[in-house]
């Protein structure tokens, strides 16, 4: 852990968070760290679903659990709390808490299946989700929800992984931080019945050449621990994902404190644990260079990453 202190401050960076609200049917609201609903007013894919957002002494000293409420006062903000929702499908990026600790929850509450590894699988199975509604994905092999088609492509956590492996068996609720290992990490190719196509990188990590030959518009990016890397792996990070699929279109996610609860106003996670300043300016500097839009977005609002104005 470093020493510097305070966090990054987003006021300067008010620009970046204009990413157009959504207008006709397709948007994507970005929900903290790397919980992205997709949505079309039909059909809808939620990555992550991370609501319950425990304080930093819970994770450090003690047990967590999925917070019944703030999952129900997300889902109700959202209109998916109910069985019979829109949403088909929920899918952490990883295990770790921070993306996998409330997706079988969310699963359960709006009648949607999780989807995922082996790992997410057990996740699913330890907080009690039926397992006619978990669904362990082949890499690379589309998979068809309504509207909606996700591919999932083995991917990588950025270093260092402080919960590195596989999760074996299920995990019951509550239970140490660490009981939510890493397990498989995925780039995520989401495609649209309307053409419209997106990447999730839900971790700052990447495989060499895995996603070499795949297209996407737009690629929300995640940036945790990012910038706490030398230069030379941010921009082989960018290399390896947004020029990979040709994304003319970044939005920048998993930067903001996610041990403050969702509904206050977000915030940078400290220098201590990252440093947002070092990745903007480097993924500044790349963007301008190739022509390519960067920006933030701004949480609970349907967004249009596609809009011809960003």
């Amino acid at each position: 852990m470093r020493m510097k202190p305070g966090r990054p401050d987003l006021g300067p960076r008010a620009s970046l968070f204009d990413v157009p609200p959504a207008a006709d049917d397709l948007g994507v609201t970005f929900l903290g760290v790397s919980s992205l609903l997709f949505d079309d007013g039909e059909h809808a894919v939620l990555t992550d679903g991370f609501f319950s957002r425990p304080s930093l002494l819970r994770v450090g000293l003690g047990r967590i659990a999925p917070d019944a409420g703030r999952i129900g006062a997300a889902l109700g903000r959202l209109g998916l709390d109910d069985e019979a929702s829109r949403l088909r499908a929920v899918v952490p990026v990883h295990t770790h808490f921070d993306h996998a600790l409330d997706s079988a929850v969310v699963a359960r509450r709006t009648g949607a299946d999780l989807l995922g590894g082996e790992s997410a699988a057990h996740v699913g199975r330890g907080a009690g989700l039926p397992d006619e509604r978990i669904t362990v994905v082949a890499p690379g092999v589309p998979v068809r929800l309504g509207t909606f088609t996700l591919t999932f492509v083995e991917s990588d956590h950025c270093p260092p992984d402080r919960y590195p492996g596989r999760i074996t068996a299920p995990v019951v609720p509550p239970a140490r931080a660490g009981a939510y290992r890493c397990g498989e990490a995925w780039s995520i190719h989401v495609a649209h019945a309307g053409g419209r196509t997106a990447l999730v990188q839900g971790s700052a990590g990447f495989v060499p050449g895995a996603l070499a030959g795949m297209r996407a518009d737009v690629a929300y990016l995640g940036v945790g621990q990012l910038g706490v890397q030398d230069e030379g792996y941010i921009r082989d990070y960018w290399a390896e994902t947004v020029e990979a699929v040709g994304a003319r279109t970044v939005v920048l996610t998993h930067w903001d404190d996610f041990f403050r609860p969702l509904d206050r106003p977000l915030r940078a996670l400290p220098y201590a644990g990252d440093d947002l300043d070092v990745t903007l300016r480097v993924l500044g500097e790349l963007a301008a260079e190739q022509g390519v839009g960067l920006h933030l977005p701004t949480a609970w609002r349907a967004e249009d990453p596609w809009d011809p104005r960003v």
